[in-house]
């Protein structure tokens, strides 16, 4: 099954599709950073001989209403015939809400009732991430923060028109990076296992994701080549797939307050709590949500880490993170969870939490994070 999945791009098919000559204007947004490391800017910089280029730095480490405004006004300005997006989910996020038409002054309050309405797109949109992470040039919504809240704005057309999975471009991330945006696509992918909007399809995306990452994770982070950059981008790509139906469930919810709070990357910020959600689920199973067998799913998951039972998948993550450098103590990230529980609990996005197949009160959020 695998497979017919394991097929990237290369820099050679990027220039020919931008060799066409109905992409006259062309409004790249990416993070400077990320956009010299990657050696995106080899590609790009190049291109202003025949293109008519406008470029746009992105400045704040994740996705803010504050910043979008900008954007969405200088794509107004200069009309594009074609967005591209280089760089991880906070950018491509950016692109694809920026790159809706009829965004009206009141927007930013629609956002938070969520009863905003999508019209159509300003232009065409092809994203090319710069992590093995998010899957966001695969999804159908993005993320956005307004006062440090995170929100999510949701519809088809959100969706990249285009996107390309080029290895050259993740290979020199640093190992922080890789580390975080790798466990991004396992724990998407595991959440997607036992979320309840979970379907035949998403299981089989999110299955094949996690078979990948897990043979390649490690050894992407710490002796990288190609091919495991190939396939990581492959697992996190089919992650997106697989979180485009199922939706995340409580680790997700949990991690938007540890990155707006605490600047804590984002797939680090999930592996805080994820194996003790799943123990959670795991444990009160019998009172589950779902319209299929949450122990089966389970069983799933059991079989593709090598694992027996639910106490071993929970040491089995600890030594993820451990081998991949991710720090989840709170004491040494300097995060005291009872003087301010109340901070985190009041950024939880309730979304993601209504997807958690078993029903969580305030009171086991509170258990879980003491814990």
């Amino acid at each position: 099954m695998i497979s017919k999945w394991l097929k990237t791009n290369s820099i050679k098919d990027l220039k020919y599709f931008l060799k066409d000559k109905k992409f006259k204007k062309i409004f790249l947004l990416t993070g400077k950073k990320s956009y010299h490391l990657s050696g995106a800017n080899k590609i790009f910089d190049r291109m202003e001989k025949y293109k008519t280029m406008k470029f746009f730095f992105k400045s704040s480490p994740y996705p803010e209403f504050k910043e979008l405004k900008k954007l969405i006004n200088e794509i107004k300005n200069f009309n594009p015939d074609l967005i591209i997006a280089v760089g991880g989910g906070s950018v491509i996020d950016y692109a694809k809400i920026a790159n809706l038409q009829g965004i009206e002054e009141n927007f930013e309050k629609k956002i938070k009732n969520n009863s905003y309405k999508i019209k159509k797109k300003i232009s065409k949109l092809l994203a090319i991430p710069t992590t093995a992470g998010s899957g966001a040039e695969v999804t159908a919504n993005a993320v956005i923060y307004i006062d440090q809240i995170k929100y999510s704005v949701e519809g088809k057309e959100l969706k990249p028109d285009v996107h390309f999975l080029i290895p050259e471009l993740i290979i020199k991330n640093p190992k922080k990076l890789k580390s975080s945006a790798g466990f991004d696509a396992i724990s998407q992918a595991v959440e997607s296992i036992i979320s309840l909007k979970s379907s035949n399809q998403s299981l089989i995306y999110a299955t094949e994701s996690l078979d990948l990452s897990l043979s390649n994770y490690l050894e992407f982070i710490k002796k990288p080549t190609l091919n495991n950059c190939k396939k990581m981008s492959i697992a996190a790509m089919l992650s997106g797939r697989a979180i485009s139906i199922s939706k995340t469930t409580a680790p997700h919810a949990l991690s938007y307050p540890f990155t707006s709070l605490y600047n804590i990357s984002h797939g680090h910020a999930v592996s805080l709590t994820l194996e003790k959600f799943l123990k959670f689920n795991f444990l009160n199973s019998k009172k589950s949500l779902s319209n299929f067998n949450l122990n089966d799913r389970y069983q799933k998951i059991f079989k593709i880490f090598k694992v027996r039972n639910i106490y071993e998948l929970e040491n089995c993550l600890k030594k993820l993170k451990k081998d991949a450098g991710l720090v989840d103590d709170f004491k040494k990230l300097k995060i005291n969870i009872k003087s301010e529980y109340h901070n985190i609990i009041d950024g939880v996005n309730l979304l993601r939490l209504k997807n958690n197949p078993i029903k969580l009160a305030k009171t086991d959020i509170k258990r879980i994070l003491f814990e």
